[in-house]
């Protein structure tokens, strides 16, 4: 799964950098201001967001400050990106929670890296090839998931499944989240087609003695256990 970078900034030329970025391996969006970058982290949540102190109608600051305080969002990685170059700036925004702060202007190559090193830090399991909770384990790059060294049958589409729920155990997606997150923002797929195939992939891990890996949450959605 591509890690996604909401990319909040009001500057018009971003076009080479979000080149960069989807090169890269990210899915990028874009918010323009500040309370189109908050509609958008409510309704789809981004790995990473890139943010602008200097947005219009909510300041970078102010957003980073709200992301801060909400249980939800606490640990959302942001890099602050912006012209405010001075000390005082830095540590201001470092102080409001930013895990990272980069001026402007920075070259492709300098972003790229340091949102490598922040996911690297905060969601190891974005960056990793190899991904493990508990007896479960899923390799990238050999398009392979194992139970207990028991190799999973699983199609690309439970691939990738699979992929989302090992990146978040735990976590309760419901059924919008998971569309979007496995089959992009704005598939026209049916939301029972999730269900379809989240029975798959249990079915899959049944062959293997792996039940109730993955629970349903009752009015909430799914959640690898």
């Amino acid at each position: 799964m591509k890690p996604v970078v909401l990319w909040a900034d009001c500057d018009a030329a971003i076009a080479p950098l979000r080149h960069a970025l989807t090169r890269g391996g990210y899915r990028v969006t874009h918010a323009p201001n500040g309370e189109e970058a908050m509609m958008r982290i409510q309704e789809q949540r981004p790995d990473l967001v890139l943010l602008d102190w200097s947005l219009p109608t909510i300041s970078g600051l102010e957003i980073c400050r709200r992301l801060r305080s909400a249980r939800d969002t606490r640990y959302l990685p942001i890099i602050m990106v912006t012209a405010r170059n001075g000390e005082a700036d830095r540590v201001r925004g470092l102080d409001t929670g930013a895990d990272d702060y980069v001026t402007k202007p920075f070259s492709n190559a300098e972003l790229m890296a340091r949102i490598a090193a922040v996911l690297r830090r905060v969601k190891p399991n974005l960056v990793s090839n190899v991904l493990r909770a508990g007896k479960l384990e899923l390799d990238r790059t050999a398009h392979r998931v194992k139970y207990e060294g028991r190799q999973i049958s699983l199609g690309p589409t439970e691939f990738r499944l699979m992929d989302h729920f090992l990146q978040h155990p735990g976590r309760v997606f419901n059924r919008q989240q998971l569309l979007d997150a496995v089959w992009g923002v704005g598939a026209d797929i049916e939301m029972r087609t999730v269900d379809v195939f989240v029975g798959r992939v249990r079915r899959a891990l049944a062959e293997v003695g792996a039940v109730k890996v993955i629970r349903t949450v009752r009015a909430g959605g799914y959640s690898l256990g």
